[in-house]
């Protein structure tokens, strides 16, 4: 089995649990404990030879030693996940020297697995753009680069749902400052440069995973066409 294939597989069993716990009712803290723990098993079934950094588990330090680390995030999106929306997800990615080389993002609730190995076609983009944000908690930042644009605004949930709805072709832009950790954003990453989408950091600078900080205080994931404008734009605003 590939890593895409495995991959693809854990986030598809994850997403499964998930669903079943989301039904019951239960919270988030629920669904991301029994989430972690199958995906944990999983991997260290397959690959018990790479280290493992979760959201949801003590970080192990022995993973900055390895060439390879699995970076997974069971439950992204906690808050939509007990409110019962659809705009949570599953990321499990694998970082090979840094770069985020292997991601599957489940949106299980749409019935929905992305994997970099394997994506259809980007359709045509809108015009005016569509711009992803926080649905709960929007930053000036982003607010201003969407006016500025002009980009037509969407709140989302998490960061994998709007990812990968710029995967997917239902929205242009995804700009984040925010805040995320590694767990955030190396799945949704990983997919979406496989998809042929700029994705970076809100300086131009690119993402860099396996580090000993897991911050990552921002994200710009966005079609090619449209990434110089952003920056620009991100680059003028006072932050």
């Amino acid at each position: 089995m590939t890593d895409a294939q495995l991959a693809r597989d854990i986030a598809d069993a994850a997403g499964a649990l998930l669903l079943r716990v989301q039904d019951e009712g239960a919270d988030g803290a629920r669904g991301d404990r029994e989430a972690n723990r199958l995906i944990l098993d999983m991997l260290r079934s397959a690959r018990p030879d790479d280290p493992i950094l979760s959201e949801e588990s003590v970080d192990d330090p022995a993973r900055l030693s390895s060439r390879r680390v699995w970076i997974v995030d069971p439950l992204d999106g906690t808050r939509e996940f007990a409110e019962g929306r659809d705009d949570w997800a599953v990321h499990i990615a694998l970082a090979i020297d840094g770069a985020p080389a292997v991601g599957a993002v489940a949106l299980p609730r749409r019935g929905i697995t992305l994997v970099s190995d394997a994506l259809p076609p980007l359709p045509p983009a809108a015009t005016p753009p569509r711009m992803l944000v926080s649905r709960t908690r929007p930053s000036q930042l982003c607010t201003a680069v969407a006016q500025a644009l002009p980009a037509t605004p969407i709140g989302m949930g998490s960061a994998g749902a709007k990812a990968m709805a710029v995967v997917l072709g239902e929205a242009e832009i995804y700009l984040h400052s925010g805040g995320q950790h590694q767990w955030d954003n190396c799945a949704p990453v990983a997919v979406a440069l496989a998809a042929g989408l700029h994705a970076s950091r809100i300086d131009g600078a690119p993402l860099h995973y396996n580090e000993a900080s897991t911050s990552i205080p921002d994200l710009l994931i966005c079609r090619r066409e449209l990434a110089d404008s952003v920056l620009e734009l991100v680059a003028r605003h006072p932050r």
